[in-house]
């Protein structure tokens, strides 16, 4: 295995836009730098929004602006069964729960969006369960607190790079709740699929948005629970829109396709992400 090993992991939800060839260029150049290897890994878990049109447009623009990966890409809708494996482990070893909670209804008991030990009683569990009611599997930090040692789950910490500089940062799992491991519309949620294929890519560095500098709080008690190794994070500014806010793939004219279209040169993209 490289000693510096990354990924790019989009999700196919829509057009690629100026922030993500910002973001795929900051993970090539680190590698490269680095003397390392950069995936290129599909997060197609979103059923309902992720399409096979929107995968071939992200990699023709990846291909067009000039980013070429190491080894064959990872699909995460191919390894469905790899995770449902994992849920049915911790299920096994009692660390997982039920939770048919919409997320509104998560937000107004929780103001801080935690869950914290969710569980149902029996009876109204049962019952929920018959009438087909959807439901995710969510981790109780309760009981992941348990099985880890109080001790040692409050010492939890994972790395993170940033501007050349390596700091070690205490994790705080107790102020984003208990971990949706699944969804109702999708066999796996996030951050157990993120966390996984880190873990089976054996990646080394994880580099992504400012948006996601709160995950490894999230992640490091799954990375734990599992006996996976935790790689060092570093956590990259984000492309803003004409609006001064981060770019999603509602913002059209950013698109790297339409920017195709317009006369744009990959030289050009660029430089206007990293404006």
């Amino acid at each position: 295995m490289a000693n510096f090993r990354t990924r790019f992991a989009p999700s196919p939800t829509g057009a690629l836009h100026l922030g993500h060839a910002f973001a795929a260029a900051e993970v090539r150049a680190a590698a490269d730098a680095a003397g390392g290897e950069a995936y290129l890994r599909i997060e197609n878990i979103d059923l309902t929004r992720c399409t096979p049109a929107f995968e071939a447009g992200l990699v023709a623009d990846l291909d067009w602006l000039g980013l070429a990966w190491d080894g064959p890409v990872r699909r995460q809708s191919e390894h469905f069964n790899a995770y449902l494996a994992v849920v049915s482990d911790l299920r096994e070893r009692g660390l997982v729960y039920r939770c048919f909670r919409t997320r509104p209804e998560i937000v107004s008991t929780f103001p801080s969006g935690c869950v914290l030990s969710g569980d149902l009683p029996a009876q109204e569990e049962r019952r929920r369960l018959a009438a087909g009611d959807p439901f995710v599997w969510r981790l109780s930090l309760e009981a992941a607190r348990r099985e880890i040692g109080d001790l040692m789950f409050s010492a939890m910490s994972f790395e993170v790079e940033q501007d050349g500089r390596s700091q070690t940062i205490r994790a705080e799992p107790d102020l984003h709740g208990d971990i949706a491991l699944t969804r109702k519309d999708s066999p796996v949620a996030y951050h157990l699929a993120a966390t996984h294929d880190d873990a089976v890519q054996g990646m080394t560095h994880v580099i992504r948005g400012q948006d996601l500098a709160e995950a490894p709080h999230i992640q490091v008690v799954l990375q734990t629970l599992m006996g996976w190794p935790q790689p060092v994070y570093r956590h990259h500014r984000l492309v803003l829109g004409p609006d001064g806010r981060r770019l999603s793939k509602t913002h059209k004219s950013q698109a790297i396709a339409a920017l195709r279209a317009a006369g744009r040169t990959p030289s050009d993209v660029f430089a206007m992400a990293a404006a």
